[in-house]
């Protein structure tokens, strides 16, 4: 008979389901809980082997005959933006990013609704309630963040209240090593900002801020155009067969 320690990670895998970033594949998770004081140093030793968080679920791809799904980190004190992502960054110099506890907010919910139906309306999130986005804030064992982006008020150096309206929102954890930006959106009629592009510029600014190493951003998946975008952010690192390796494309 096997016996489980109480608080020995248990992992559980997912019958297969379509997979979203290549069409006519299958998918399959593994998967872990992150609960009680441990869930910190589980998710940092996790993350080291590809894993990502939703709520207090860890899980990373276990396909059975695609290995398409790359875990990414960004090595930030070595990143120099491109001239593009210059621009960017000027063309968003009205934004104020601030930092707080993981709070959701109707504000949020409905900036989270314009952005899910205008760009992911046949996704798994277009059914997500104001309870249910609440519950993906909130529900977390990790040093989690969440960072609002606003347009620049007149008296913005002196009163958080004098910011404008939200156009981006990132939900962020902090681990040992680096940030991991778990979920973001935007305001899709917001076009000429690129801000899922500011945003991780501001993360590594946020990361190297903190005195860490990485930014994790999830999975990149050669040939699917959803992810193109993460490859430009480099120097970066890819977890390979032999461990996190170099990647310069």
């Amino acid at each position: 008979m096997t016996v489980h320690h109480p608080q020995t990670p248990q992992f559980f895998l997912t019958s297969p389901s379509p997979c979203p970033y290549l069409q006519g594949r299958a998918e399959r998770k593994v998967f872990t809980h992150l609960l009680g004081e441990r869930a910190p140093a589980l998710l940092d030793l996790l993350s080291q082997g590809g894993f990502r968080r939703s709520q207090n679920i860890a899980y990373r791809p276990a396909c059975e005959r695609c290995r398409a799904c790359v875990s990414v980190r960004i090595l930030v004190d070595e990143f120099a933006p491109t001239k593009s992502m210059k621009r960017v960054r000027s063309r968003n110099r009205d934004l104020v990013a601030r930092m707080s506890a993981p709070n959701p907010t109707s504000e949020q919910y409905s900036l989270f609704r314009r952005y899910i139906d205008h760009r992911h309306a046949k996704g798994g999130m277009a059914e997500m309630s104001v309870l249910d986005y609440a519950m993906m804030v909130e529900d977390s064992q990790v040093d989690t963040r969440l960072i609002e982006y606003r347009r620049r008020g007149p008296d913005s150096r002196f009163s958080a209240a004098s910011d404008g309206e939200l156009v981006a929102v990132a939900l962020s954890d902090v681990m040992a090593d680096g940030m991991s930006m778990v979920y973001s959106f935007f305001d899709p009629f917001e076009d000429d900002r690129s801000l899922g592009t500011q945003m991780i510029l501001d993360h590594v600014e946020q990361t190297k801020k903190l005195g860490l190493s990485y930014l994790y951003l999830g999975y990149w998946v050669e040939g699917s155009k959803k992810m193109d975008y993460k490859i430009r952010f480099q120097p970066q690192e890819h977890l390979t067969p032999k461990g996190w390796e170099r990647y310069e494309g």
